[in-house]
């Protein structure tokens, strides 16, 4: 699994790069438009995966004490570079290297008030058991703030079996491959935003969605690997089964990319089913 796993962190130390002001206020716009609170002060917040660090960055500018920790060592890096730049030396902010399917590793941490891993469970190779192990992590009446990668058939089972094998390119070819992928993509959703009489929609809203860069993000779907996926009701049964309730969801349809679910923690049943 390790020869084939994508190196998500390489690709989030190109995106800081980029990093400006614009993209950090459209993350905490994100994070209040999707948990409804506008003030972070006196929550705790565990970031699961975080990847470049934006969102840890921007829940810590809304004034949670932050957790943040990630597999990757890029990613654990990159997450470190931004606190050191925006937070040097603070102590309400915290990242490790850590991995969510280590129940040891997790023991260490109590619960929290929002927990959130965005696009990251469907890539630890153990996906229910990293969506079992991040419920725990909330505190009752708190939020569960996830993206998964949507279940579309035969489509998912192609892109599984691509980024396994653009996981064993060579760079020259990983670039290609890339770079090809994003003419694709974008060429297509310009010509359906002429035909939408919306020209370039998609292409302007891209940043103001999460305040993500359209070509880091593509690199990642590319080469994302491991690589599982779900559908919203299962997501949905999961959770229920385990004492939450769905606050807010956004779906994809028969669309690749994440479904986006914000679930509230309430009293867990003595007795869990289903996955």
């Amino acid at each position: 699994m390790a020869k084939n796993r994508f190196r998500f962190g390489s690709n989030w130390k190109q995106f800081i790069k980029s990093l400006d002001e614009e993209r950090i206020m459209e993350a905490e716009r994100s994070l209040i438009e999707w948990t409804g609170i506008d003030d972070f002060s006196g929550l705790s917040f565990l970031d699961i995966g975080s990847g470049s660090g934006l969102f840890s960055l921007a829940a810590r500018r809304l004034g949670a004490t932050v957790h943040s920790f990630d597999y990757d060592v890029d990613s654990v890096e990159c997450t470190s570079y931004l606190k050191k730049r925006f937070f040097k030396g603070d102590p309400d902010w915290t990242v490790e290297q850590g991995d969510v399917l280590d129940e040891e590793y997790l023991s260490k941490y109590e619960e929290h008030d929002i927990v959130y891993s965005w696009g990251v469970l469907h890539h630890t190779g153990n996906m229910y058991k990293a969506l079992e192990n991040t419920g725990h992590k909330v505190k009752n009446g708190g939020r569960l703030f996830i993206a998964i990668y949507n279940d579309q058939g035969l489509q998912s089972e192609f892109w599984k079996k691509e980024k396994k094998l653009f996981n064993q390119l060579p760079y020259v070819l990983k670039l290609f491959v890339s770079i090809a992928y994003f003419i694709i993509l974008w060429t297509v959703k310009i010509i359906v935003d002429f035909v939408r009489v919306k020209p370039f929609d998609h292409w302007k809203r891209y940043k103001k969605e999460r305040g993500m860069s359209r070509w880091h993000d593509t690199v990642d779907w590319v080469g994302g690997y491991p690589f599982e996926v779900a559908k919203p009701e299962e997501i949905f049964s999961f959770y229920k089964n385990r004492g939450f309730v769905l606050e807010k969801m956004s779906t994809l349809g028969v669309g690749h990319g994440c479904n986006q679910y914000v679930f509230r923690k309430c009293n867990i049943p003595d007795n869990t089913e289903g996955q």
